[in-house]
């Protein structure tokens, strides 16, 4: 009988990692983990190798812990309440702007239309239905802001700043077939587009209500 140390030891796989990231982001949505716990823990999710490693994080969350070898599913059920993720979002800025923030789901494909109000995708809490989500963007009057947690990768080599511009604030990240990140499509506009990671007040707001 193989005992804890030696299964702690086993190499985990992908399923196995994204069963912990999901128990992660539902353990900050009901309070239980500040943003900064969050995105630290996320992190080594993401790069964990072994059991052992994927346990340590969710050692002190009540509920389902980290998958074990025995119990691992294999491939992860849908939730049947859920509702499938449409395959494609548009999200049109127009006079008064428009946003997603908190727990939205996010399909592969997002067209965000800044209009003149301007539009704003924070994708820190986002349950994600793709490992690289394309976003193509319309900049209009208003411009875009893109908000990443740390450790995203961002491609914006098929993208056009145009009048207003571009401005990548994030750190740079070299993705493999693990790292989450964005594809960004499209044009500036006037307004521009902006990807960054969370600024102090919307941190503290996470933090305060992370639902």
């Amino acid at each position: 009988m193989t005992d804890r140390r030696s299964q702690d030891e086993l190499r985990a796989s992908h399923a196995d990692r994204d069963i912990v990231v999901e128990r992660l982001r539902e353990a900050a949505g009901e309070g239980r983990l500040d943003l900064d716990e969050l995105e630290e823990r996320l992190e080594r999710a993401l790069s964990a190798r072994t059991y052992g490693e994927l346990a340590a994080l969710t050692a002190d969350l009540p509920g389902p812990g980290a998958p074990t070898p025995a119990a691992t599913p294999a491939p992860l059920a849908p939730r049947p309440a859920a509702r499938p993720v449409p395959a494609e979002l548009t999200i049109k800025g127009g006079v008064g702007g428009a946003e997603r923030t908190g727990h939205w789901r996010a399909p592969a494909r997002i067209i965000a239309r800044g209009g003149m109000g301007g539009v704003k995708l924070d994708f820190t809490l986002a349950e994600l239905s793709a490992l690289e989500t394309e976003v193509e963007i319309q900049g209009g009057m208003g411009g875009v802001t893109l908000v990443v947690p740390a450790g995203w990768a961002i491609d914006a080599q098929d993208f056009e700043g145009d009048l207003g511009g571009f401005k990548n604030k994030t750190q740079h990240v070299v993705p493999d077939e693990r790292t989450p990140g964005l594809r960004l499509t499209g044009n500036g506009g006037i307004g521009g587009a902006v990807v960054r990671h969370p600024n102090l007040w919307e941190r503290r707001r996470l933090k305060e209500n992370p639902s």
